[in-house]
């Protein structure tokens, strides 16, 4: 039985679902997600949560239960408050700021780095070392966020480079005489 399964979803003020066939759309103030789950699993809607519930106990049917309930937990989640990964930029000379749709990094390269910002993620810059993405879709903030962080991944021995704001960086010693 799946612990994350059996927990039904709750509503937030102001989110609206619906499901039809196999597709679960959520509406909300910060926009509209839908996910489309297999038919090892049935949504459905009770008491204004939603619940997921395997059709039978194969192991496919145990496999998807939790996952899809996580899926439109992130769905709900999204709409409702949305996502945010921030990063910090450490090293000298090194700064990101935004221009237009571009955020533009001094990395240590012969060349200013410009990346591209997709539709449905927003980018900050609060100060020159930092970075904030932001955006209903959590896999496409993380996947934004990693390809920021792939320019310059932080180095172990000064800790220069791109890291999430939470992340601890190992540190090594350097060379002894």
């Amino acid at each position: 039985m799946s612990r994350i399964g059996k927990k039904p979803i709750p509503l937030p003020k102001g989110v609206e679902a619906k499901i039809d066939g196999k597709v679960v759309e959520v509406k909300g103030p910060k926009g509209t997600r839908s996910f489309t789950f297999r038919d090892a699993v049935t949504v459905t809607m009770e008491d204004g949560e939603i619940v997921v519930k395997p059709v039978d106990l194969t192991k496919e049917a145990r496999q998807q239960w939790g996952m899809t309930r996580t899926m439109i937990e992130n769905l709900v989640i999204g709409v409702s408050e949305g996502f945010k990964k921030e990063l910090e930029i450490n090293g000298v000379g090194y700064r990101a700021q935004m221009q237009g749709n571009v955020l533009k990094m001094a990395l240590g390269y012969s060349h200013d780095v410009d990346f591209e910002v997709p539709a449905g993620v927003t980018v900050t810059t609060p100060k020159q070392t930092e970075i904030v993405v932001e955006g209903i879709d959590q896999q496409l903030v993380g996947q934004v966020a990693a390809n920021i962080r792939e320019w310059r991944a932080p180095e172990p021995y000064k800790g220069k480079g791109i890291k999430y704001k939470d992340e601890y960086i190992f540190r090594k010693e350097g060379k002894k005489k």
